[in-house]
This record gives C-alpha cells, sequence and structure tokens, in this order.
C-alpha cells in the first residue's frame, strides 16, 4: 500500500477526514479543517511524517511557569513545517508559582515569552497568523518576528511600561489584523524595552482590524497609531480608559466598532463616529454607555443608511428614547441585539418592528423585561417581522408558552431558534415549531426544563429541515440519538449537573 500511494495522495486523504470523531461536537466542522490525531490510522513513520506535514493551523496550551517548554516547541514545530495558523494559550499551572518578588516574576514571565517568541521566529517560516497569550511578551521580542515572518495577523500581551510606544507595529509590512491586551507596567521598566521617540515618524500602515484591551487613561501613546490607520474597517476597545488624540483620524473607511467596558470614552468615539462614519455597518456597546452619547448618535450619525448591525448590552442607560430615535432615523437595519436593557419597553420595540418590518432578519432580545412583563409584545412584534430568520430569546425565565406560540404562528420563516434558559416554556413550544416553521435548521433548548425527552421525541420525528439541536443531558435519550443520527442531525448534548 505505501509503495502505491504517492504522498500527495495520502495528504489529500487526511484533509478529507472528519475533523471530529464525535457527532455531539458544539461547533459544525469545515470542510477545510484537518481531523483530530486519534482519527487518523497512523501505521507507519510516513503516514506520522505526511500527517504533520499536512497541518497549517495549530493550537497549543502550556503553563505559564513551564520551563520544559523552551526544549519541546523547537521539536513540535520542525515537525510541522507546513504552518501558517499557529495559537499558543496559558494553560492550567499544576503546582505552586515559585516564590519570587514581584520584579523578579515579572522579568522571569517576560523572558521566558520572548524566547518562545524567539523559537517561533526560527521555526515557523510559513507562518501568517500568530495568537500568543500564553504571557505578556516585550515589545523587542516581536523584531525577530518582522524580520523571519510576513504575519497578516497578530494577537499578543504586551507588556508595555511608560516609556515605550507602539511604532514597533510599522515593522510588520503585511501585517492586517492586529489584537493587543496591554499590560501597563508603571512602576518597572527593563533595559531591553526600547525607549520611545520624542515625535515618532509617521507611516502608512496596512492594519484593516485593530483591537486594544487596557488603554490606561494617562497612556497617549496610541494616538501614533491612529495617524498611520487610514485603511482600518473594524476597531474594537475593550477597559480602555484613554483613546489618545485624534482618533478622527482612521475613522473614515471604519465598518465595524466594537466598545466594551469603555464608559469613560464612549461619548468622545461616539462622537466622533457620529461625524465621521459614514459607510459604518456595526456597532456593539456593552458595559458602559452613555445616554448623551447615545442620543448623539442616534440622533445624528451619518451612517442612517449603511448600518445593518446593532448590539447593545446597557442595562441602565438605554432607554424608549434611543430606540424610538433609532427607528426613527436609520433604515436597513438586519440585525438587532439587546441584552439586559431593564429600561427599554414595548412601546420603542413596536416602534423599532414596525421601521424595519422589511429589513430585521435576525432579532435578540436576551433578559429583557420587557417582553416577560407585557403580554402580547410578542405577538406583536411577529406581525411586522415577516422576514425574520434568527431569533434569540435566552434567558427569559418568565416567558411563557403563549407569548413564543403566538409569535411563531407569524415568524415562518425562521431557520435558526434559540430559547435556552426559558425555564416555564414546555413541549407545546416545539409543536408550534414544528406547525409553523419548516425551514428551522438550528434549535437550542438548553436550559428550558419542563420540555421533557418525550416532546423533544415528538419533534425531531416530525421536523423536516433541522441540522443542529442543543439539549441538556436529561432532555435526550438513546432513541432521540439515533432518530437524530438517521436524520443526519448534529445533536450537542450539555451535561444538566455542570450546565
Amino acid at each position: 500500500m505505501e509503495e502505491i500511494l504517492f504522498d500527495e495522495i495520502l495528504c489529500e486523504i487526511f484533509t478529507r477526514l472528519p475533523s471530529s470523531s464525535s457527532s455531539s461536537s458544539s461547533s459544525s466542522s469545515s470542510s477545510s479543517s484537518l481531523p483530530s490525531f486519534e482519527s487518523v490510522p497512523l501505521v507507519s513513520k510516513r503516514w506520522l511524517r505526511l500527517y504533520r506535514a499536512s497541518k497549517t493551523s495549530m493550537s497549543l496550551q502550556f503553563s505559564p511557569h513551564d520551563t520544559s517548554v523552551i526544549t519541546l516547541l523547537p521539536s513540535i514545530l520542525n515537525n510541522h513545517p507546513c504552518l501558517s495558523s499557529l495559537s499558543i494559550y496559558r494553560g492550567v499551572t499544576i503546582g505552586t508559582t515559585p516564590s519570587r518578588s514581584d520584579e523578579e516574576h515579572l522579568k522571569a514571565e517576560t523572558i521566558f515569552s520572548d524566547e518562545l517568541i524567539s523559537i517561533i521566529s526560527s521555526c515557523c517560516f510559513n507562518l501568517r497568523n500568530l495568537c500568543f497569550l500564553i504571557n505578556p511578551v516585550s515589545s523587542s521580542s516581536l523584531v525577530p518576528l518582522s524580520t523571519s515572518l510576513s504575519l497578516t495577523s497578530l494577537s499578543i500581551e504586551l507588556r508595555k511600561p511608560q516609556n515605550s510606544d507602539f511604532t514597533w507595529i510599522a515593522l510588520f509590512s503585511s501585517l492586517k489584523e492586529l489584537s493587543i491586551h496591554v499590560c501597563s507596567t508603571s512602576s518597572l521598566a527593563f533595559d531591553f524595552y526600547p525607549k520611545s521617540k520624542p515625535n515618532p515618524e509617521v507611516v502608512e500602515l496596512g492594519l484593516e482590524s485593530v483591537s486594544l484591551f487596557g488603554i490606561q487613561p494617562d497612556d497617549n501613546d496610541v494616538t501614533w497609531l491612529w495617524k498611520c490607520c487610514r485603511k482600518l474597517k473594524k476597531l474594537s476597545l475593550r477597559s480602555c480608559g484613554s483613546i489618545g488624540e485624534e482618533i478622527g483620524l482612521c475613522l473614515k473607511n471604519l465598518e465595524e466598532i466594537e466598545l466594551r467596558t469603555c464608559r469613560s470614552i464612549v461619548d468622545v468615539v461616539l462622537l466622533k463616529v457620529s461625524e465621521i462614519c459614514e459607510s459604518l455597518k456595526s456597532l456593539l456597546i456593552h458595559d458602559g454607555g452613555s445616554k448623551d452619547g447615545l442620543v448623539q448618535f442616534m440622533s445624528n450619525a451619518r451612517c442612517y443608511d449603511t448600518l445593518e448591525r446593532l448590539d447593545l448590552r446597557l442595562p441602565m442607560d438605554l432607554t424608549d428614547d434611543h430606540l424610538v430615535s433609532l427607528a426613527a432615523n436609520f433604515k436597513c437595519l438586519s440585525t438587532l441585539r439587546l441584552t439586559s436593557c431593564i429600561f427599554v419597553t414595548g412601546f420603542s420595540l413596536k416602534a423599532l418592528a414596525l421601521s424595519f418590518s422589511s429589513s430585521l432578519e435576525e432579532l435578540s432580545l436576551l433578559s429583557c423585561n420587557a417582553i416577560e412583563r407585557e403580554r402580547g409584545l410578542l405577538a406583536t412584534i411577529g406581525q411586522h417581522l415577516g422576514r425574520l430568520r434568527k431569533l434569540d430569546l435566552t434567558r427569559n425565565e418568565w416567558l411563557f408558552d403563549k407569548e413564543v406560540v403566538s409569535m411563531l404562528a407569524s415568524c415562518n420563516g425562521l431557520v435558526e431558534v434559540v430559547l435556552r434558559d426559558c425555564k416555564h416554556l414546555t413541549g407545546a413550544v416545539l409543536v408550534a415549531l414544528n406547525k409553523n416553521c419548516v425551514k428551522l435548521k438550528t434549535l437550542d433548548i438548553l436550559g428550558c426544563r419542563l420540555i421533557e425527552p418525550d416532546d423533544v421525541e415528538g419533534f425531531v420525528m416530525k421536523t423536516q429541515c433541522l441540522k443542529k439541536l442543543v439539549v441538556e443531558e436529561n432532555q435526550i435519550t438513546e432513541a432521540i440519538l439515533k432518530l437524530a443520527s438517521s436524520k443526519f442531525i448534529e445533536t450537542v448534548v450539555f451535561d444538566s449537573l455542570v450546565w
């Protein structure tokens, strides 16, 4: 057999094997992903060599204090010469961390990470995507990566003292996506950090996506980055207390923006976005909004005819006035996601449904007091949303059958429904889904404790197009699993005790 099969044929076989041996994996695998190690019959060194040579993507977990990794990693990487994507994460720490002062521990941690970066740069010549989140690194350690690799995507934790800046990014000429978790060190400075230039040269970067985590209120070095990013399409800021100056310079072509836990800068960012962005398609604001900033954006934004996706988790900041303004000024919203918006009532939700009746395809109302409190609200909303394809009502514990069934009667084009943790729903909802939503492909009923195995079995038996079912262990039986398998339905089962 080994004499007949060419290496290329064996590699092609590897790429066509299933990526997981379990049919109940939590996510579907793409046709291009490689099989798991266990699913390949490694009957000879040749097969093992070709399997390793076929892998283009790898994810590893190490303890951040395990120095044996320095010896093991070169061997692992050299055995996989075609890697184009590598992710290294912080694993579980076994045992106790050696007792050191803060300064000693910080320096040892950074040196360890820098050595790993050096190994990667010398072993992975085809690498394009690197996610390195085992420990923070120093900016100086990234220089070898820029000279030996043409990275297009980089995700790191960066040890950044106050005397350092972001100018090292310019060394990566091919970089399109950049994610940095900043670990600032105000009192500790190591001699291997480069000193910040008084007036760093402004260069044109090819970055299209930037994600920053942990920019401190007194850190203005990021201003240089905004001056250099004129092609930026996606910006994500998380737990940032500052955005420096001149952020408006990079917003003209922006299509997506995400603000998570950034209360102190939301007003400034939304003001700039509303003034400058004419092609914004997606806006996400979680855990830290501003009523004034939201009013400014909803009333005066220039992207009123391009915004398609809106995701808000603002328990104390979002009101009916904001959503009514959104309904009045924007034209083509296709995805709306609202989480824990306790001051929103049925009045504004009805206004949104009416305004976006011809465009809205995805609606998520998570922990939404209004739909639990106001009877008939879901039915009214559903009557206006005939184009709806995806519905997520997660964590509405006091939602009852009648409300959901009434909405399903109008939304017969649904292909995905999530009812996770709706604890008062029963099997009547499954009957309504089979009756009204014949195109349904995905259903999640995890945490719906009143839905019994008999209800699930009846649903699976009658469903026509279902491809994925998410349930708890106590909602499923062997008979249901066999029935689902015979209909090519992926069944994702969660342990009831763990969940």
